[in-house]
């Protein structure tokens, strides 16, 4: 197993596992009009949990959702989604406090991500929120279709409220994958890994591979091996190998974001999103340079070395600036941006130490040169 694919079960698996410590389930409940309900499920994401009994005859569904918001103002939803497993198409059900204080539900029949207030598909009745102990909780009967066995529930928390319309949630990966498939019979649910999730890992995994760490490497050998005299020309074919590999690596990466971007109309990271057009275009510049690299005594290699050093350094830098966009929306966890910290700082460490030998080297080769034109190697002193 390569390490591209030891770091992306490392981030899969870290955002689908459910905190050991939030077992809502399993800790006293106490509901209004005291109802009891025959299952419950904690969510495998955002603290949250479900309370349900199903009367499989009457297609009655009595529930009651619980989750902490993600601010005091914020709001709580559960949905179940009739034609689809994310969020378009769901009917969903929205707590939050309203103008006057009191928690309420509102329903949102939600057709795409301009979202409003609007009847659902499925009929219910005594919907209720609360608040309590910084957890919202909603509850009710939603009656469904007639023989429905399974159906595709998906949950969402989010910060604040704006004009009684919920602010958009966060992306992180707990949020992309609140959702799946809850079994009524069997009191199962079952969550499974989300396509586009899975894709932003592999996206993040590879450009940051590729533009944060490959180019870097590469330009190191170029800066300083070629010094020693012994290391040429092996250093030239380190460096191309590092850097087209770098750059075949992230233009598989770049093409996994138009493909996030093609299915994300909705949500922009523009900066991020501009940054890595820009990385690409320079990118596949400097292939085309290496192309048209002149001789070493041509009357342009000059310019062109000006030319390819200017977009080289400045490859490296966008990249690493948009690695760290790049980590700020994916969320991993600290862990990942530490890493990629000690990264650069070992990185940077490496490079200053290597720049100090080289002006060394430099120095005592003019030393040595100019020893030996005043020591009489000079014609003109013969």
């Amino acid at each position: 197993m390569s390490i591209l694919d030891v770091g992306f079960l490392l981030i899969v698996f870290s955002s689908l596992i459910p905190s050991l410590s939030s077992q809502l389930c399993s800790a006293p409940s106490s509901f209004p009009s005291n109802p009891t309900f025959s299952t419950c499920n904690d969510l495998p994401t955002l603290s949250s949990s479900l309370h349900w009994t199903y009367d499989a005859e009457n297609a009655t569904l009595f529930f009651a959702f619980t989750a902490p918001p993600a601010g005091e103002a914020g709001w709580v939803s559960w949905a179940i989604n009739p034609t689809g497993v994310g969020m378009l198409g769901s009917q969903t059900l929205i707590a939050y406090r309203h103008d006057d204080g009191k928690m309420g539900v509102q329903t949102f029949n939600i057709t795409d991500y301009a979202i409003k207030p609007s009847p659902i598909d499925f009929a219910t009745a005594d919907l209720a929120a609360d608040f309590v102990g910084g957890v919202m909780r909603i509850y009710g009967k939603m009656f469904l279709t007639k023989g429905t066995t399974v159906v595709n529930q998906v949950w969402q928390v989010g910060a604040a409220v704006s004009n009684r319309i919920p602010v958009k949630h966060e992306f992180t990966p707990a949020n992309m994958n609140s959702k799946g498939k809850l079994d009524l019979i069997r009191g199962q649910s079952i969550v499974t890994l989300d396509s586009t999730t899975r894709n932003r890992n592999i996206h993040g995994i590879l450009n940051a591979v590729s533009w944060g760490i490959l180019l870097p490497i590469g330009a190191i050998f170029a800066r300083y091996l070629k010094i020693f005299r012994s290391a040429d020309p092996a250093w030239f074919y380190v460096h191309v190998a590092c850097q087209t590999i770098g750059y075949g690596v992230g233009v598989a990466g770049w093409s996994t974001g138009l493909k996030l971007g093609s299915k994300s109309k909705g949500i922009r990271y523009t900066d991020h999103r501009y940054i890595g057009i820009t990385l690409f275009a320079l990118g596949t510049l400097q292939i085309f340079a290496l192309l048209l690299r002149p001789n070493k005594d041509h009357k342009y290699r000059f310019y062109w070395n000006i030319y390819h050093h200017s977009i080289g350094y400045t490859v490296i830098v966008l990249g690493i600036i948009n690695v760290f966009k790049g980590l700020s929306i994916l969320d991993p966890g600290n862990q990942w941006k530490l890493s990629y910290i000690i990264f650069l700082c070992a990185y940077g460490a490496i490079a200053l130490l290597l720049e100090v030998v080289t002006w060394i080297v430099v120095l005592r080769r003019k030393s040595h040169k100019s020893t030996k034109l005043y020591d009489g190697s000079n014609p003109s002193n013969a």
